[in-house]
């Protein structure tokens, strides 16, 4: 029971950092487009957590799929959200099982694919623009569809920040990984396994 309720509150700091990334769009379209990549530094801790309370098939599953569901209740989940989290929690729970579920480099391996998630649910401003504009003009103060244009327009700068979400990425589990008692998770097994 203890075990979860922790994965619960897990998933649950998970949910908080998509809503931080959404709030900081507030502040400038850039951000919301853009901190994706900085994300990883906040969900590797949670996913590395996760991943030890479950040392088999789940972790990214659970994490991504509880968002998933609550997105779809709130009506903030779209038809890119859905495909972008089934192939990066697809990808994901493949990797840690063919590393090997209780191995450093599967947990830090599959978190690669998992740091993309925010970007599932930001991508719907460049598969559906005109849509996003439009949400934009009903949701946000008066101007904001414009600020986003230059964002969304800016493709090179998308590309840049999503080859950077790589290695922050990698950084991001490495500390988590350091933070931890034995170097990564709780068990003697994976203290020792490479």
């Amino acid at each position: 029971m203890k075990k979860t309720f922790t994965i619960l509150l897990m998933a649950i700091a998970y949910l908080a950092t998509f809503i931080l990334g959404a709030a900081s769009g507030a502040i400038h379209p850039a951000f919301y487009a853009y901190i994706g990549a900085l994300l990883p530094l906040l969900t590797a801790f949670i996913y590395l957590y996760t991943s030890t309370l479950l040392p088999r098939f789940g972790a990214a599953t659970i994490l991504n799929g509880i968002v998933l569901v609550l997105f779809l209740i709130a009506g903030e989940a779209d038809t890119t959200l859905a495909i972008g989290f089934v192939i990066l929690t697809a990808l994901a729970e493949f990797i840690r099982w063919r590393c090997g579920y209780d191995t450093r480099k599967g947990i830090r391996w599959s978190f690669v694919p998992f740091a993309y998630s925010f970007f599932a649910y930001t991508f719907h401003w460049w598969t559906d623009t005109e849509g996003s504009l439009a949400a934009a003009v009903e949701e946000m103060p008066a101007g904001y569809d414009q600020l986003m244009l230059p964002v969304i327009d800016n493709i090179p700068m998308l590309v840049v920040v999503l080859l950077l979400t790589f290695p922050v990425a990698m950084l991001a589990m490495r500390l988590a990984a350091s933070s931890t008692r034995d170097g990564i998770g709780t068990s003697a097994s994976m203290a020792t396994r490479r």
